[in-house]
């Protein structure tokens, strides 16, 4: 049995439950995390000394670890923004790592973030000056880096930023900066086997693609040194990366608007052709022709303009009929940004027999559904020893989320912060619950829904059940 550890960027259910749950779904794999109140959240960042400690312990059986930098370097993704940690504070929690990976025989996969620049001001979670001043930071970036690449004169907006703000801002971005060039240095003395750097919620232009552009050219003739576009997919793809090492598994990327394929996702900067093959790339597997794969993906993508379904932005939803691959497929929904396209899910839903299917994902940005459908269907895929009922639960989980919750309830309660509230949520549930349990010919299950970080943006869902005599898994993927 393969031995990997995986510390997570947070406590989020997509950072600390969903890899479980795609590891689970081949048995010969065993998967090691910290205990989750020692991870970040909102509001606390992670207990690093303990989860060094807690990695110290176990190092020496462990076959291949999976590390978020950001974890280990300021306690999380939230805190790596809000921080004011110093440089040499950081960097003694970084040495105190390399101490421990010293003295390991695993090989080690790690990732850390470059510091997003989201274009709102909405300060949940980034520093507090960002409710004031979040959308103009944004365009002083975007214009100066656009000034940077085009050669031409533009606005950059700094006369409407205090000049304390844009200085700290400014500070506790090259300090994040340095830190990353510092994991380079690290990967070059063999201490990391593959590093990446992932490029959250980005634009055409940006400081933070600036320092996407600088890292490449401090990685020139590195091998194992990547810049993906996307964020809380990556450990997923490195646990696909690792499950799957030397398996030359097959993926032909087909899509459902193929004059499409130019088109940029929201909070993307690369074509949507471009952020399929990459993710392919990262997870370990091979881009190949339909007639030549093990597994098809089959991408739901948008025509013209991708929609956000928080923000209220429709996109042209699925029309005509669904015609399913008659070989192994999974299912990468990215019409929407955070959820479901409602039309192309309740046509595959009318489905009777999906005999081939390897999973679906449509949740936040089109880098989080890639990443996480192509790494389930590839550990389950090349599983020698798959876990059906593992399957099950990951993808029915998927179906309430992705589609219940994100495409349809969150719209309906968020405007009411009293809907924080699991019995509400529960409530406004169940017609979703009812039409997958009586699809499936499910009986006496439960299904637990709450907020875990006490907002909208997302729910951790527990199923706890029992089948009838013919297994679910057998009824919604099989004959």
């Amino acid at each position: 049995m393969k031995k990997i550890a995986l510390i997570p960027i947070d406590n989020r259910p997509v950072s600390y439950n969903l890899p479980s749950q795609t590891a689970s779904l081949a048995k010969e794999y065993k998967l090691y995390m910290p205990d989750k109140s020692l991870l970040g959240g909102l509001e606390k960042p992670a207990c690093t000394q303990e989860i060094l400690k807690w990695l110290k312990q176990i190092i020496s059986q462990i076959d291949i670890v999976i590390i978020s930098l950001d974890t280990i370097a300021y306690g999380g993704l939230i805190p790596s923004r809000r921080t004011s940690d110093s440089f040499e504070e950081i960097k003694e929690r970084i040495d105190n790592l390399v101490n421990i990976l010293h003295k390991k025989q695993a090989k080690v996969y790690s990732y850390s973030s470059i510091m997003r620049i989201s274009n709102n001001n909405i300060n949940e979670e980034e520093k507090e000056y960002w409710n004031l001043y979040g959308e103009k930071i944004f365009k002083y970036s975007y214009n100066k880096h656009k000034q940077q690449v085009t050669n031409t004169i533009t606005n950059e907006a700094a006369n409407d930023i205090p000049s304390d703000i844009l200085n700290d801002y400014l500070k506790t971005r090259s300090r994040n900066f340095e830190i990353n060039k510092y994991y380079i240095k690290l990967k070059k003395d063999g201490i990391i086997d593959t590093l990446v750097f992932s490029k959250d919620d980005c634009a055409k232009y940006g400081i933070n693609v600036a320092e996407a552009e600088e890292l490449a050219k401090l990685s020139q003739n590195e091998s194992g040194i990547y810049i993906k576009t996307g964020a809380d997919e990556i450990p997923l793809s490195l646990l696909s990366r690792a499950l799957n090492q030397n398996k030359n598994l097959k993926i032909a990327p087909v899509y459902i608007n193929p004059n499409s394929t130019d088109k940029i996702s929201r909070y993307e900067d690369i074509s949507v052709k471009d952020a399929v093959n990459s993710q392919i790339e990262l997870a370990g597997a091979k881009l190949s022709a339909p007639e030549n794969c093990d597994l098809i993906m089959l991408v739901n993508n948008f025509k013209t303009e991708q929609g956000e379904l928080v923000m209220n932005c429709t996109a042209e939803l699925f029309q005509g009929s669904l015609e399913l691959p008659d070989k192994p497929y999974f299912i990468a929904d990215i019409v929407n940004a955070n959820g479901s396209d409602n039309n192309f899910v309740e046509k595959l839903l009318e489905k009777d027999n999906l005999k081939e299917f390897y999973g679906y994902a449509g949740w936040n940005t089109t880098g989080n559904t890639l990443g996480s459908a192509i790494s389930a269907a590839l550990t389950y895929y090349g599983a020698k020893h798959p876990d059906r009922k593992a399957f099950q639960q990951l993808q029915f989980i998927r179906f309430l989320d992705d589609w219940a919750y994100q495409a349809n309830v969150r719209a309906k309660i968020r405007d009411d912060k009293t809907n924080l509230n699991n019995d509400v949520l529960k409530k406004e549930m169940e017609p979703y619950e009812k039409i997958l349990t009586e699809k499936f010919s499910m009986k006496k299950i439960t299904i637990q829904y709450t907020f875990p970080w006490n907002r909208f943006f997302e729910t951790e869902i527990k199923v706890k059940h029992q089948y009838t005599n013919i297994p679910f898994i057998d009824i919604l993927f099989y004959e």
